[in-house]
């Protein structure tokens, strides 16, 4: 185990490789044995792209041996100790910084062929793992996180996502899917862990009739280039066969998914193509083969009831913010802070990119080490699916405490989850399918936002480097992706611009298309938009609602400036996209996951 030494830079990050499970260093050496045939020419570079896809190892933009590798974080909980060793991975094997995906993971880029199995080591040192991060495999299990502290939820879905995710680790079923396959849980209707989007969403719920405690199930959503709302396979299942059901719906996509066509491939098509009525029907049927013949039994998993989540929790009295006079310690705790049903408050961190660099990695670990309770070792800390972080279980009196070691490095701003505060997948600057550079924009969105005093708006902005929807555009209520636009006859970088997109209790809405910009353009556009809504809504109205109102060819004529380019003489560096610095051109390299 890594030893809790207080360190202040990587050098003191000491690892024990004596904690690597057996399992995970048989994996290790088997990649590097395949490392070494694929230099000699003994393995076709195919094959070991399969090979390291299940380990969690992914394809850099136009390059051949260095690499991405992806940690797993089930429901995105992440311990002090892991901290100290992702930053170790980015100071010494990455560039500097890891960065949080949509399904609470993180990835290091820029990762030498020769250092991965380094890296997996170091990782497996403290009970994470890359493995099945990436391929055709049951991906990172996510959980709301805010599960089992927010109003209302029926129990905590948190150690349901950690049963699912060793259920499924290396699961011999589940090492050739016809496709990924993503499994979401949330705590309520409110779908903060994004249920209805995935292969398999299950949101916590009570029976009406008889108050026993279970799942609502969703199969069939994803997003993509051609987004799907998942559809109800059971309205409710009960707890002790919940594992089950997981298993049968994996067991009949893996026997007839499509194989040949990987455009068709995920869970939405086969559903699409069969229907639902003969899916669930199916799903019933191999449920029943499950628990006859696998042992997969209907019980709940013993992880689950150590955690005490297969019951309702207690209810504590809400606290209290402090009052505080420092305007910017003010405003983080409106916008970052939440009261909860333990009594105490989830301070989200806001993260700019998702990024987080070695010194902050080390600072987190010593802030979550530092406000544990007593009866802890940790502080609760968890990574979400918009690459943010959210503190839980802080009490009143120190949450001031909180936000100054936060603001010590760098992590002190507010707007958690508003406009300043947009996703963004990796885009051109590594992915192999991105057209543009999502990242840039990203940040250019959000500092003009913060100009122009419009940041604190409620409202979700996502941005994509293509139609692939890896920063879900489709759900933001402001969502860009990455196309090429040309103007006077040359290549220029570009966005679709949507409009209205958003899921929670009523539902998923995917955004409508309302412009196609030019990418320099873009940042003014959103402004624009923003400052509409801003003064032209009632009280308490959304963006969603207002966007609803005004109609899409309001929402047109508003952007409509925006769109284009003078020539190239006249604006040269429209032709240029965001954080480059030569004129733009499409250069995609082959896809392995999206």
């Amino acid at each position: 185990m890594t030893q809790i030494l207080r360190p202040t830079d990587t050098h003191g990050v000491h690892i024990d490789l004596g904690t690597v499970p057996a399992d995970e260093e048989a994996e290790v050496r088997d990649l590097e044995r395949y490392i070494a045939d694929r230099d000699a020419g003994f393995l076709p570079e195919e094959d070991f792209r399969r090979i390291r896809l299940n380990n969690g190892i992914y394809g850099i933009r136009h390059q051949v041996d260095v690499h991405m590798v992806r940690v797993k974080f089930p429901g995105g909980v992440v311990r002090a100790a892991q901290l100290r060793v992702l930053a170790k991975v980015a100071a010494e094997r990455s560039r500097g910084f890891g960065h949080i995906t949509t399904r609470q993971n993180v990835q290091f880029h820029l990762v030498a062929l020769a250092d991965v199995p380094t890296v997996m080591r170091w990782v497996a040192s403290e009970g994470m793992t890359t493995r099945e991060a990436c391929g055709d495999t049951v991906r990172n299990v996510q959980a709301d996180p805010l599960a089992g502290v927010w109003p209302g939820q029926p129990f905590d879905v948190t150690p349901w996502a950690e049963a699912t995710f060793r259920h499924f680790l290396r699961n011999p079923a589940a090492q050739r899917l016809p496709r990924k396959f993503k499994i979401n849980f949330s705590g309520d209707y409110n779908d903060w862990g994004q249920a209805a989007i995935n292969c398999i969403g299950l949101i916590a719920v009570t029976h009406p009739e008889t108050g026993e405690l279970g799942f609502r199930v969703l199969v069939g959503g994803g997003l993509g280039t051609t987004p799907f709302e998942a559809q109800v396979l059971e309205d409710f299942t009960p707890q002790a066969w919940t594992i089950p059901t997981l298993e049968a719906i994996m067991r009949v996509f893996d026997r007839e998914g499509e194989r040949k066509n990987r455009n068709r491939s995920r869970l939405k098509w086969l559903i699409q193509k069969i229907g639902i009525d003969e899916f669930r029907a199916k799903v019933l049927a191999e449920r029943t083969a499950v628990i006859a013949v696998s042992g997969v039994n209907p019980v709940v998993p013993a992880h689950v009831v150590a955690c005490g989540a297969d019951r309702a929790p207690a209810k504590v009295a809400p606290g209290r913010k402090p009052d505080v006079v420092d305007p910017a310690l003010a405003a983080w705790l409106r916008s970052n802070v939440v009261a909860t049903t333990d009594g105490a408050f989830a301070a989200f961190v806001t993260i700019p990119l998702g990024d987080i660099t070695t010194a902050q990695f080390l600072g987190l670990a010593d802030i979550v080490e530092d406000l544990a309770d007593a009866g802890s070792n940790d502080a609760d800390l968890r990574f979400t699916n918009r690459q943010n972080l959210v503190f839980r279980g802080i009490d009143g009196d120190r949450l001031e405490e909180l936000w100054r070691r936060l603001d010590a490095i760098g992590f002190g701003g507010a707007n958690a989850h508003a406009a300043a505060d947009p996703v963004s997948c990796p885009g051109a600057d590594t992915c192999n399918l991105a057209i543009t550079q999502s990242r840039g924009l990203a940040k250019a969105v959000r500092e003009k936002l913060l100009r122009e005093d419009l940041g604190d708006l409620p409202v979700k902005i996502n941005v994509s480097g293509c139609s692939n929807s890896c920063g879900q555009h489709h759900l933001g209520e402001i969502g860009l992706f990455g196309t090429e636009r040309r103007f006077h006859g040359t290549s220029a970088p570009g966005y679709q611009l949507m409009v209205g997109g958003g899921l929670g209790a009523e539902g998923v809405s995917f955004g409508m298309r309302v412009a196609k910009l030019a990418a320099r353009r873009a940042p003014d556009a959103v402004a624009t938009l923003l400052a509409a809504y801003d003064s032209d809504r009632s009280p308490g109205q959304t963006f969603r609602a207002w966007a609803k109102s005004v109609g899409k060819d309001k929402l047109q004529a508003l952007v409509a400036d925006h769109e284009g380019l003078e020539t190239p003489d006249v604006e040269p560096e429209g032709y240029i996209d965001w954080d480059e610095t030569v004129p733009f051109a499409v250069d995609l390299g082959q896809g392995e996951c999206a």
